[in-house]
């Protein structure tokens, strides 16, 4: 009972540290604090603020073979298996989506670990969401992005400033395999 007491707290506490953090020139504060981490608003060696007009070539896809991947269907949403900046994540597939997108928690997980460095970020951007609202969000760069045996590098996702915000997989990913065909009643995908 305790631990669920204490994560419970842990849970709170960090939504409130959300919800509180501050807004300057119309952008959310990426700069907050987490276990001692922070997400960075400025580019650690320039001092420069990170701006969305910096951009990073996208790379072809190292292998052109046919990859047929496995997907698992969840209350009504495929979970794609995938490798990010060597990390392994499960994205729900969303053709809706134009990138890749990740929530706070995610980066942050990334962040701690190496993942995601200073030089990842280039800029905030507003996004509208599958509900009508728009939220603003951090633009990253990944390094790699491993479905299967296909392997994209310098991808751009986007970073939802929200702890809940679901891992989806977007465009920015999908048109760049090239053609993809979905078998719903096996549960795969397949990357042609």
């Amino acid at each position: 009972m305790k631990n669920n007491i204490a994560v419970i707290c842990i849970v709170l506490a960090s939504t409130l540290c959300f919800f509180s953090c501050e807004h300057k020139s119309g952008h959310l504060n990426l700069h907050k604090e987490t276990a001692g981490q922070t997400l960075p608003t400025v580019h650690q060696e320039t001092g420069q603020p990170l701006s969305p007009t910096v951009h990073q070539t996208q790379q072809p896809v190292e292998n052109k073979e046919k990859t047929v991947v496995k997907m698992k269907n969840q209350n009504g949403v495929y979970l794609v298996p995938c490798r990010i900046n060597g990390n392994e994540m499960t994205f729900i597939l969303d053709t809706g989506a134009s990138d890749i997108t990740m929530s706070l928690t995610e980066a942050m997980f990334l962040y701690k670990q190496g993942k995601l460095t200073d030089s990842d970020f280039v800029g905030t951007e507003k996004y509208q969401i599958a509900d009508g609202s728009v939220q603003e969000g951090s633009v990253v760069i990944l390094r790699t992005v491993e479905i299967g045996n296909r392997k994209l590098t310098n991808v751009r996702a986007s970073i939802v400033h929200n702890v809940g915000a679901p891992l989806l997989l977007g465009q920015s990913v999908l048109a760049k395999i090239g053609k993809i065909s979905i078998d719903y009643n096996n549960n795969e995908i397949t990357f042609e």
